[in-house]
C-alpha cells in the first residue's frame, strides 16, 4: 500500500507568532523535558514563510525522511518539504477573540509554574525546570501572583496565624485556601478558608463557597458541630493522627446532613456550580482533599508548603 505520513499536531500553532502566549504555553507544558519553539528552517527555505514548530520536530525531520526513503523505494514523502508540512492544524482559525485566548494562555502558564513547583517539592522534577519556568513566565510578563486566587489564599493563611489565640490553625500549622466563584449573573466573589482544629483549609473554603452560592449566611451551620466532633472521635479511635476533617469527610457529612436539613441540601446542590472555578491552597494537599476537589471540577493549584509546625515552615507570601 502506497502511503505517506501526517500527524495532528495542536501545539505549537504553526501560524501564530513565535512568542504568542498560546505557543509559549506549549513550552510551559513541556518545561520538564526542555522543549522550545522556533521558526521551522525547512519551511522557511522551501516556501519563504515563517512557520512555528518545536525543536524535536525540526531536529528529527531529516532522520525521519531518511528512514522512510530507505524503507520505501517510491518515496511517499517527496512532496514533504518541512516538519510543518506533516502537521494538520487549523487551530488558529478557531480563535475568535485573541485577547481572551492570550489571557487564558497566560493563566495556564502560571498554573504550570505551580504544578512544577509541587513536583519539585515531591521530588518529581528538577530545579532546572523551575528556572526554565521563570524564564517562560517572564517571556509573557506574568508572575505567580497574577493568578487571582493566590494572594487571597496566602492572606487566609496569614490571618489564621494572627488569630491563633482564637483557635485558628492546627498544631502550629496555618494554611489557607481561596476559590473564585461566579453566580448566575456572572458576578464573581473571592471566598477564603483557613484551617482549624475542626477543618482543613480546603474543607473550610469549600463549605464557605457552597454556602455563598446557595445564599446561606456565613453564621448558619450546615454541618452541626456535634457531627464534626463525632467524626473526629471516630478518627481518633482508629488511630488517625490528624483529626480535622478533609474535603472527602466534609462532603460525606454534608450529604448525610442533607437528608434532614434544608440548608445542607441547598449547599450540596450548589456544589455543581463550582465546576470550572479556580482554587489555590497554601499547603500540599492530602488525597482526601485533592481527589474530591478535582472530581468537583475545580482548577486547583498549590504553594505546596509542607505541613510542619510554624518554626519549620514560613507561611508568609
Amino acid at each position: 500500500v502506497k502511503s505517506g505520513f501526517a500527524k495532528f499536531e495542536t501545539f505549537p500553532i504553526w501560524n501564530l507568532e513565535l512568542n504568542h502566549p498560546v505557543n509559549v504555553a506549549y513550552e510551559a507544558a513541556t518545561a520538564d523535558i526542555g522543549d522550545y519553539n522556533l521558526v521551522d528552517p525547512y519551511h522557511l527555505k522551501a516556501y519563504g514563510v515563517k512557520a512555528i514548530n518545536y525543536n524535536r520536530d525540526v531536529e528529527n525531520f531529516a532522520i525521519m525522511l531518511k528512514i522512510i526513503e530507505m524503507l520505501v523505494p517510491d518515496d511517499p514523502m517527496a512532496a514533504i518539504k518541512s516538519p510543518t508540512d506533516m502537521g494538520v492544524n487549523m487551530a488558529k482559525e478557531g480563535i475568535v477573540d485573541d485577547g481572551v485566548v492570550r489571557e487564558a494562555a497566560r493563566q495556564e502558564i502560571v498554573r504550570r509554574h505551580f504544578r512544577y513547583n509541587r513536583e519539585f517539592v515531591e521530588g518529581e522534577t528538577t530545579y532546572a525546570t523551575l528556572e526554565r519556568m521563570e524564564q517562560i513566565m517572564a517571556k509573557v510578563g506574568v508572575t505567580p501572583q497574577d493568578r487571582s486566587v493566590v494572594l487571597p489564599a496566602r492572606e487566609a493563611a496569614e490571618d489564621a496565624r494572627r488569630r491563633r489565640a482564637e483557635g485558628k490553625g492546627y498544631r502550629g500549622i496555618y494554611s489557607g485556601a481561596a476559590i473564585e466563584i461566579y453566580d448566575d449573573s456572572g458576578a464573581f466573589a473571592m471566598i477564603q478558608g483557613k484551617n482549624s482544629p475542626l477543618l482543613h483549609a480546603e474543607s473550610a473554603v469549600l463549605l464557605n463557597a457552597s454556602k455563598t452560592l446557595a445564599g446561606i449566611q456565613d453564621e448558619v451551620e450546615v454541618i452541626s458541630g456535634t457531627v464534626i466532633r463525632s467524626m473526629m472521635r471516630l478518627k481518633k479511635s482508629m488511630g488517625v493522627n490528624s483529626l480535622p476533617l478533609d474535603v472527602k469527610e466534609v462532603l460525606d457529612a454534608l450529604a448525610a446532613s442533607a437528608v434532614s436539613d434544608e440548608n445542607a441540601r441547598r449547599c450540596m446542590n450548589a456544589l455543581e456550580l463550582l465546576k470550572g472555578c479556580e482554587m489555590h491552597s497554601t499547603h500540599l494537599m492530602e488525597s482526601g482533599d485533592e481527589i474530591p476537589l478535582k472530581q468537583l471540577g475545580l482548577n486547583i493549584t498549590t504553594d505546596a508548603k509542607l505541613s510542619f509546625p510554624n518554626h519549620f515552615n514560613n507561611n508568609a507570601a
